[in-house]
């Protein structure tokens, strides 16, 4: 369990567990709100086909207290980079500071990895909400693009501080 003592708007702790046989199915069903389906996949389940596929990603369960409230991928790229990827906070539990507790424990984890240097992600220009967050949490754009998506990059040391 990666637990960094962050909390959502409710006060629920917010930790980030495996993707187990007790778990698959709670965040399988996870889905964003509807007019989010353009940004994100419109069910968790893509994300962990993904990661259970290729060697390129990691899932992780999201949790609120003992309650599966979303999923993130995590990666780590040839040059040495950390990426946080398929990030979803299910659309009923959205509005309660979930996403920016999520990544405040998902950056400070994996700062302190073995030779990370740079924390990315990246996310659809329109996405207004992610935007912000992003912007708020730290992170900047590094003017490359994936497809039609903005790089963003995180230093480690400003991991988990906003």
């Amino acid at each position: 369990m990666i637990d960094q003592g962050f909390v959502d708007g409710t006060g629920r702790c917010v930790t980030l567990r495996e993707v187990d046989d007790e778990n698959w199915r709670a965040v399988a069903d996870v889905a964003p709100l509807d007019d989010q389906r353009s940004h994100v996949a419109a069910m968790a389940a893509r994300y962990l086909l993904l990661s259970m596929r290729e060697d390129t990603w990691n899932s992780l369960a999201v949790y609120a207290d003992e309650v599966v409230v979303g999923h993130v991928m995590w990666g780590r790229d040839e040059d040495g980079s950390h990426w946080i990827g398929g990030m979803l906070i299910d659309g009923a539990e959205q509005g309660k500071g979930l996403g920016r507790a999520l990544l405040r424990t998902m950056t400070g984890w994996l700062a302190a990895q073995e030779g990370c240097w740079a924390i990315r992600l990246a996310y659809h220009p329109d996405n207004a909400v992610a935007v912000r967050l992003y912007e708020s949490l730290g992170f900047v754009p590094t003017g490359a693009v994936d497809g039609d998506e903005v790089v963003a990059e995180l230093a480690p040391s400003r991991a988990g501080s906003h």
